[in-house]
């Protein structure tokens, strides 16, 4: 089976590697496009994931995504053209199931935040399965022609992907940072997603009460990186890097996405959301569960040096569960 992967954005590199890795190990040919947005570019680097870079971001405004899509979607069709693929494969990607259904090669989406609506109405209706955590429930999913789609996995997609994972201290000498002292990392605010329309007071005063400190702060644009690094007292990577191993290792996490948040809480590292647009069903339960922590002020915040032991026990599930689900439009595996 000849099997088609893109990616979109930084996250998907993280999800969909063990994917891949699994498919190839099946004996299925895989190749790979990735939009140079954020650190997805980065990251295929450092996972060492052969790509074909397509299109980059071109804004957070509505039109600008309407035409991002439009002209990538192309770009994209007529790259897979002559490739003839059985499958195609993307974390709320709506590029490549447009791309996808144009060319008539069956496509499965997967994603874990429900309420991101002008994307799951494309990806949806267009994807021939649809991949999400239990946590949804269908109902929420219906609006998008979803409902007779729908694959679910349990748990949380990190549980998966960081199955094998092992932290590796080397990130800390990387940064600068002193595992006696006690480490925050930051995420800042997704503010060109148009399910993130929020200025957001909490997370500055976050930072304000931070700053100065071992604290790693994550940009997602370079607006950003310039005005943290301006400000001084943050460390702020430069490029990619082994977040997984930082978050392991660090005593607290506070973030306004959503994929650093449900790592921590898969590597059992304390973590507060700042997230103020509406809650999807997997931080839902999580909150209930006390495994994710929400922040009313940041008062809440206070940096200290943690015992990894006393944190629940990690949850490691088998990736291969997630690639048949995947791979179930074009007769499993």
């Amino acid at each position: 089976m000849k099997v088609w992967v893109d990616f979109t954005n930084s996250p998907h590199v993280l999800v969909l590697r063990p994917v891949i890795d699994k498919l190839r190990g099946h004996g299925h040919e895989v190749e790979v496009t990735a939009r140079d947005f954020a650190q997805t570019l980065g990251l295929c680097e450092r996972f060492g994931i052969a790509h074909t870079t397509i299109g980059r971001h071109r804004g957070g405004g509505l039109a600008a995504k309407a035409r991002g899509l439009a002209d990538r979607s192309v770009a994209l069709t007529r790259w897979a053209r002559p490739r003839r693929f059985d499958l195609a494969i993307g974390h709320g990607s709506n590029d490549i199931t447009v791309a996808a259904a144009l060319l008539r090669i069956p496509c499965s989406t997967t994603f874990d935040y429900e309420w991101a609506t002008v994307q799951h109405n494309v990806n949806c209706r267009l994807a021939q399965a649809v991949v999400v955590p239990d946590a949804i429930p269908p109902e929420r999913l219906a609006r998008y022609g979803a409902r007779r789609k729908i694959h679910s996995y349990p748990g949380l997609k990190e549980e998966y992907y960081l199955a094998d994972f092992e932290p590796d201290e080397g990130i800390l000498a990387q940064l600068g940072l002193d595992l006696a002292e006690p480490i925050a990392v930051v995420r800042t605010p997704p503010v060109v997603s148009l399910y993130h329309r929020f200025e957001n007071d909490l997370f500055s005063q976050v930072l304000d009460r931070l700053r100065g400190t071992q604290t790693v702060v994550f940009p997602r644009t370079e607006q950003q990186r310039a005005q943290l690094t301006a400000g001084r007292g943050f460390i702020v990577p430069a490029g990619a890097i082994d977040a997984q191993s930082l978050i392991a290792h660090a005593d607290l996490v506070v973030s306004a996405g959503g994929t650093m948040n449900r790592e921590a809480v898969a590597l059992g590292t304390p973590v507060f959301t700042v997230f103020e647009g509406r809650l999807g069903a997997v931080d839902e339960r999580l909150i209930a569960d006390g495994r994710l922590l929400r922040l009313h002020s940041a008062g809440q915040v206070v940096l200290a040096k943690r015992v990894p032991s006393e944190g629940p026990p990690r949850i490691r599930r088998d990736p291969a569960f997630l690639a048949d689900l995947l791979a179930g439009p074009a007769g499993g595996l």
